[in-house]
C-alpha cells in the first residue's frame, strides 16, 4: 500500500494544468440567495402590441400604441377619458379590426381575428358594463360560458347512445361552476336571476364567468367601476389569488389611481391614442409629463 502524500493536492498535476485557487472559490449559495435569483429570472411575454392604430372616419382613436405584458403580472393601463384605452382593448380582443399594427398572443399573430377565436386561445376580456344574461340564474350564466360543449350538438343531446356523454360533461361543468361561485363567494346567489344582482355582484359574476372559459390572460375593462369598497376588496383579493395560484396574467383598465398604484407592478399610460410612458408605479408618479397630462399635478 502506498504512503499517503502530505503535499498539496496539486503536487501531481501536469505542468500545463493550473491548479484551482481554492481561496477564490465562492461558497455554495444558500436557499435564500437561490430564491432571490429565481425572482430575477425574466418572465415570458404573452401579449405584444406593436404600432396599433385604429381610425374611425377622420378620427384616430389609437395612434401607434406599442407595449407588452409580462407573464403572471397585474399590469395597469391608464389614461384620461378619450385616451384610447377601451378601443385598444377592442382591437386586441377582435371587437374592432385595427387600421394598422399587430397584436401577438403567445407568439402568434391574432390581429383581426374574431372575438370567439381569440377567447378560445385563452385571451379573455370583461366589459365596462357587465353583460350577464338577465333571465338566466347565476349558476346558468357560469355553465354557459365554456366553449365546445357537447350539448351544443342536437344529435348528441337527443340520441340515447350519445346523450350520456352530454349529461356527464354537464355534471362536470356544474361542479366547476359551483367551485367558481365559492371562490368568488357568491355561491349563495347561485339560484338568483342575474338581472336581480347589484352592480358589484354583476362585476363578480362577469369575472367568474370569464374564469369559467379557462383563460391564460384576462383583460379587465373598468372592473371596479361602481363597486362598493367591500366588493372592490373582494375582487382584488380574487385577482391576486388567481395570479399566485393559477399564474394568470391581467391587464387592467381603471380610473382609480390609488387602486392602480397600490396593486399593479407595471403601469402603461396612454394619452391621445399613444403610449406616453410605462414603468413601475413609482416611475410613473415621478414622470412630469404623465402628471401634467393625466394625474392633475399630484399623485
Amino acid at each position: 500500500m502506498s504512503e499517503r502524500s502530505d503535499g498539496p493536492a496539486d503536487a501531481n498535476l501536469p505542468d500545463d494544468v493550473d491548479a484551482p485557487d481554492t481561496e477564490d472559490l465562492e461558497p455554495e449559495a444558500d436557499d435564500s440567495a437561490v430564491e432571490e435569483a429565481a425572482k430575477r429570472v425574466p418572465r415570458g411575454v404573452p401579449l405584444k402590441v406593436e404600432g396599433l392604430r385604429k381610425e374611425f372616419g377622420g378620427i384616430t382613436a389609437v395612434d401607434g400604441a406599442t407595449f407588452s405584458v409580462e407573464e403572471a403580472s397585474l399590469t395597469g393601463l391608464i389614461g384620461p377619458n378619450g385616451a384610447g384605452k377601451s378601443t385598444t382593448f377592442n382591437c386586441i380582443t377582435g371587437v374592432h379590426e385595427p387600421t394598422a399594427g399587430t397584436v401577438q398572443f403567445r407568439g402568434e399573430d391574432i390581429t383581426g381575428e374574431r372575438p370567439h377565436a381569440i377567447a378560445n386561445r385563452g385571451l379573455v376580456r370583461t366589459f365596462q358594463i357587465a353583460r350577464e344574461l338577465d333571465e338566466m340564474t347565476v349558476l346558468e350564466n357560469l355553465m354557459l360560458a365554456p366553449g365546445h360543449q357537447r350539448g351544443e350538438s342536437i344529435t348528441r343531446s337527443v340520441l340515447p347512445g350519445l346523450r350520456g356523454d352530454v349529461v356527464r360533461q354537464e355534471s362536470e361543468l356544474r361542479e366547476d361552476a359551483w367551485e367558481t361561485l365559492e371562490f368568488f363567494e357568491i355561491d349563495h346567489l347561485a339560484g338568483e336571476y342575474a338581472g336581480n344582482l347589484s352592480g358589484g355582484q354583476r362585476k363578480l359574476l362577469e369575472l367568474a364567468r370569464a374564469l369559467m372559459t379557462d383563460p391564460e390572460m384576462m383583460l379587465l375593462d373598468e372592473a371596479f367601476a361602481g363597486v362598493n369598497p367591500t366588493l372592490e376588496e373582494k375582487l382584488l383579493d380574487r385577482i391576486h389569488d388567481l395570479r399566485e395560484q393559477e399564474d394568470l396574467t391581467f391587464l387592467l383598465v381603471e380610473h382609480d389611481m390609488d387602486l392602480i398604484m397600490e396593486n399593479c407592478e407595471h403601469v402603461i399610460v396612454m394619452h391621445q391614442g399613444r403610449v406616453l410612458d410605462e414603468g413601475t408605479p413609482e416611475e410613473i408618479k415621478a414622470n412630469e409629463d404623465v402628471v401634467e397630462a393625466y394625474l392633475g399635478g399630484e399623485v
